[in-house]
């Protein structure tokens, strides 16, 4: 790593010493990962990994952050929590409701345990799209010691493969509600399927990938790289996902991109 990186690194490393002791927000993913990596490190049994359980969290990833925990030899606690009909009915301002929700329970386990803060895994590259739920984090005065410290995603990865960690190239993930259009009520059918259908994608290869669910449409986002792949494999992709209920499936020919369903609000205020 170049002098810069290792200048955020020690940056990072005296916020948590100043911090004294944190509950980390953890999904399992490549941030959560990284930073949790580095609390234990830095704070030993003064750090303790979180995973909210929320309906938007696919099995697969409350299984990853079971198994990124326990090889981080870290304390973990996995708590299920449910959501309030202000989630679910998935207005614009989902994203700030969830974050508070979860942030406020969070807390709660902070306190209960002795724990001086919450912190969370966002970076500077986070920054550019729409994300209510960042105003939720600075109302409950939650840290973000990467931000704080200047990491980039590509600063984690690369600092990850060095400390060996496996997610250190993990495909970027986010909750399951973000499959589903503002507006739509999200049910918990409609996560199941968008579940199932990622989960089976991903078993014929798919990395990077999302499937949005627009109604009776399934919208399949890969990198464009990907796009030929994924159309060679239509008919065996459109015979399984039908069985889920769903009538129509397309793939975007846009590709993948982070927070593809931000585009619909981005398109209403131009009008």
């Amino acid at each position: 790593m170049n002098t810069g990186a290792d200048k955020k690194l020690k940056k990072l490393r005296c916020i948590l010493k100043d911090l004294g002791s944190a509950v980390i927000a953890f999904s399992g993913g490549v941030d959560s990962t990284f930073l949790a990596k580095v609390a234990r490190e830095t704070l030993k049994d003064k750090a303790i990994a979180v995973t909210v359980a929320t309906p938007f969290l696919s099995k697969e990833e409350k299984n990853s952050a079971r198994t990124m925990a326990k090889s981080l030899d870290i304390k973990h606690l996995v708590r299920e929590l449910d959501l309030p009909e202000e989630v679910m009915l998935n207005g614009p301002d989902r994203c700030y409701a969830c974050k508070k929700t979860i942030f406020v329970y969070l807390r709660g386990i902070a306190e209960e345990k002795g724990y001086n803060a919450v912190i969370e895994g966002s970076n500077r590259d986070d920054l550019g799209d729409y994300r209510p739920g960042k105003v939720a984090l600075k109302e409950l005065r939650i840290h973000s010691p990467l931000l704080e410290a200047g990491f980039t995603k590509a600063d984690i990865r690369g600092f990850s493969k060095m400390k060996g960690l496996a997610t250190w190239d993990k495909p970027s993930c986010c909750c399951l509600a973000t499959r589903v259009p503002y507006g739509e009520e999200i049910t918990p059918s409609k996560l199941r399927v968008i579940d199932a259908a990622e989960s089976f994608l991903k078993k014929l290869g798919f990395g990077q990938l999302r499937f949005r669910l627009h109604g009776d449409i399934g919208r399949i986002e890969v990198p464009r790289e990907d796009l030929a792949g994924l159309i060679s494999k239509s008919p065996a992709i459109g015979k399984k996902l039908k069985t889920f209920g769903v009538k129509y499936i397309c793939a975007d020919l846009e590709g993948y991109r982070t927070g593809s369903m931000n585009e619909a609000l981005t398109w209403k205020k131009r009008k």
